[in-house]
């Protein structure tokens, strides 16, 4: 499970782990159950449908081995249909109660309904495939999930249920994801930026998910920029004691016309540039004293395509993660 604060890339994270895993053969399935698609824009594919998809293949091992990717998109309504066809036996009449909203309605009153039918199709497409003879069978699984703020709640299903389902293939099903969410073959990942309202979110969901009984993986340090200057430069630009002269200089000798608006300008954004990096050094004490393993990945100036997320695969996979 990969989760973390809006904004702090874990889609990017959860599609450069499925890279970085699937090698020597292995197959790993990348699911993605909010809707946005994000998987087939970040691997530039065609929106995904409901069902499983080979995407690409994995990140090469030493010797060049590789596995496969696949995807798949999950959504409330489509997988509340299926449940009720293998369950209910309902066929077209569940496709009936889908035109008159029925599905909206019932994944939107009940939550934790909504929230098991989700993860339960992820298990069900591992199970089935495990199952049939010739099928895809999946040596891990990656998902993107819900963000911070809800990933205790999204995968503590047997207690969102507690007050809707005492009985039934629904609270069996809740049980099961229970035991899988709670046992060695999961870790919860997070995902921030060197940022205080992301790092204290990431703080409070690791909180959240150990009072929970989920077991939390590591921290990824997303987005970290280059460290262009050294310690004793970054504090002299903080103090205003750079030296000035040294850096008229250094803009003649390329060539540019100095004047004092030039170097009173950059030395105020390095001044601004400083203070930053102290920030980023002290958010990142703060996931330092998280007790788990952490993991850094650097910005990529050009945005991510395939092979930006090929380069992340890399550096997770020396750092240990995969």
């Amino acid at each position: 499970m990969v989760t973390g604060k809006g904004g702090t890339g874990k889609s990017t994270v959860a599609s450069a782990l499925a890279l970085a895993l699937a090698t020597r053969g292995k197959n790993v399935l990348l699911c993605e159950v909010e809707g946005r698609q994000g998987i087939a824009r970040m691997f530039d594919v065609d929106p995904l449908p409901y069902q499983e998809r080979r995407l690409t293949t994995g990140l090469p091992d030493a010797d060049g081995g590789r596995g496969v990717v696949h995807a798949l998109h999950i959504d409330a309504e489509s997988a509340l249909l299926e449940y009720l066809s293998m369950y209910y036996r309902l066929g077209r009449a569940g496709k009936a109660l889908d035109r008159f909203g029925v599905i909206e309605f019932a994944t939107t009153i009940a939550p934790g309904v909504r929230d098991v039918l989700l993860t339960g199709k992820v298990y069900e497409a591992v199970q089935r495939n495990s199952r049939n003879k010739g099928a895809i069978e999946y040596d891990a699984v990656v998902l993107d999930a819900p963000p911070t703020g809800r990933i205790t709640q999204f995968l503590n299903v047997s207690n969102e249920l507690a007050g809707l389902a005492k009985v039934g293939p629904i609270k069996s099903q809740s049980d099961t994801m229970m035991t899988l969410f709670r046992s060695p073959r999961t870790a919860v990942h997070l995902v921030t930026v060197l940022e205080e309202m992301p790092v204290q979110e990431t703080a409070d969901g690791i909180t959240e998910l150990r009072a929970a009984r989920l077991p939390v993986g590591g921290v990824v340090v997303n987005q970290v920029r280059p460290r262009d200057l050294t310690d004793e430069q970054l504090s002299a630009a903080r103090a205003g004691t750079l030296d000035r002269t040294r850096i008229e200089q250094d803009l003649t000798d390329g060539g540019l016309e100095v004047g004092p608006g030039l170097v009173d300008g950059l030395l105020a954004e390095a001044a601004d540039h400083a203070e930053r990096r102290a920030l980023e050094d002290s958010q990142r004490d703060l996931v330092a004293a998280l007790d788990v393993p952490s993991y850094e990945l650097p910005r990529m100036a050009g945005g991510i395509d395939l092979g930006g997320l090929y380069e992340l695969a890399g550096l997770l996979r020396e750092q240990g993660m995969a």
